[in-house]
């Protein structure tokens, strides 16, 4: 794992015992938060030795309900974290209507004190609505990352499962929590300490920063047709201005009819439309997560007029893209 042995140098790692303090957002995805808190567990337990404490936090020190509708334990508000040696924003469903102003000066404070932050699932957002990724490369689930990219424009955005940037540390959510905190353990406490962990946890591997946040296209349809996954990542790649079919079948080094064959066969559908979804689901994300007006949101996903957006939207989803807008009203 280059870098990660220089992502921890603002933590004390000779202190006999390293404090984790977890910020607990309304809403936090709790498989999420589970998940980091059960690879601390395991180190301590396989170590013999107490080599992580954590605690749990929120702004004002009340009890916060996760997206499961359930509760933890909290052992105070953020001033009580004050001793904390890093600070992990758990975020989740809304997490931009969390993000209220106690949070973000509590963050900053946090910051000021030279604290290494991160953020779990979403709560990547809340860092950068601090302000405390600038700067830094980062992360976030990837039914967020286009709304993240569109308000946030400066930050280095990734899809990867996890970014450790020297001292901020985030990752996109489910079991993407595990690869952090084993990566974290290991450039504190060794790969050994870690694969006892992962057996444990009957990880076959441990994922590292290069690993993408969804499984890749190849997984799904088999390794046999690299030029339909060549085909659907150009799409990917290629929303705001969409290319022709003749120009992507070019680009993969097929006639545009191979290229129709080879959707139909292994996606279904034909290419036109498969693209067309794609942007669609790309403008739903950005219409549920932001307030980008429509008009922009139907630009920046690759629609000339807002009727023709419209209409498309309307026919994939059974309502006008106002109205989606609306709902969240």
């Amino acid at each position: 794992m280059p870098g990660d042995i220089e992502a921890i140098e603002a933590i004390e790692v000779e202190a006999v015992t390293l404090h984790i303090g977890f910020v607990m957002l309304p809403e936090y995805t709790l498989s999420t938060f589970s998940n980091a808190v059960g690879i601390l567990r395991m180190a301590n337990r396989l170590s013999g030795k107490e080599l992580y404490h954590w605690s749990l936090h929120s702004v004002g020190g009340q009890s916060v309900v996760s997206s499961a509708g359930l509760e933890l334990a909290l052992d105070g508000g953020l001033d009580a974290a004050s001793e904390a040696d890093i600070m992990l924003v758990c975020g989740g469903y809304s997490v931009k209507s969390h993000c209220d102003k106690p949070l973000l000066d509590g963050l900053r404070k946090m910051a000021k004190r030279k604290i290494p932050m991160g953020g779990i699932c979403t709560g990547s957002y809340a860092l950068a609505a601090a302000g405390l990724l600038d700067g830094y490369r980062c992360t976030i689930h990837w039914e967020n990352l286009a709304s993240l990219r569109e308000e946030f424009p400066k930050l280095e955005i990734s899809s990867s499962l996890f970014v450790i940037d020297r001292d901020r540390y985030t990752c996109s959510g489910g079991i993407s929590s595990i690869d952090l905190m084993l990566n974290l353990v290991a450039s504190i406490h060794g790969h050994q300490l870690v694969q006892q962990i992962s057996e444990q946890f009957t990880c076959d591997r441990v994922r590292t920063e290069k690993d993408a946040q969804r499984a890749p296209l190849k997984y799904l349809i088999g390794a046999s047709q690299p030029r339909l996954v060549e085909a659907v990542t150009l799409m990917e790649n290629n929303i705001e201005e969409p290319l022709t079919l003749d120009e992507i079948s070019n680009f993969v080094g097929i006639s545009r009819r191979q290229l129709e064959r080879l959707f139909n066969r292994y996606l279904h559908c034909a290419p036109s439309r498969y693209y067309l979804e794609l942007r669609l689901y790309r403008a739903r994300l950005l219409l549920l997560q932001t307030s980008i007006p429509v008009i922009d949101v139907a630009i920046s996903c690759g629609f000339s007029t807002a009727p023709h957006f419209s209409k498309c939207y309307s026919d994939l989803y059974s309502k006008p893209p106002s109205s989606e807008r609306r709902a969240l009203i």
